[in-house]
């Protein structure tokens, strides 16, 4: 169950960050599984600019390798934090927000036949 009053963390990384040979996003969302997180999706940006200032984006004169991805993961507030704390010296950088969210509906059906 997930309380109506969860929150939202968000992590705004590059598409090139890694984890040793893996994709940061992918080790992201791994961690906050194993760690039974309510739920993760990875949000790929088509542009964007962090704070270097530097434009990143899909348009054929400037392909760039290292697209906006944003890591969303929903649960309690408290939750949220414990598994920031245990990730956050991975992101080198990047930008983490928390907010609140009116969670509407988590729920999961049985496949059907």
């Amino acid at each position: 169950m997930l309380p109506k009053e969860g929150s939202l963390l968000r992590i705004f990384i590059g598409e090139s960050d890694r984890h040793g040979e893996q994709p940061l996003y992918e080790w992201l969302v791994l961690q906050a599984r194993e760690q039974g997180l309510a739920g993760a999706t990875v949000l790929r940006g088509i542009m964007g600019f962090g704070p270097q200032s530097r434009i990143h984006t899909m348009k054929i004169l400037r392909l760039s390798q290292d697209l906006p991805i944003i890591v969303e993961i929903v649960d309690t507030e408290e939750k949220l934090e414990g598994f920031l704390e245990l990730v956050k010296s991975e992101i080198r950088d990047g930008l983490v927000t928390l907010e609140r969210a009116h969670v509407q509906l988590y729920r999961s059906q049985p496949p059907t036949s």
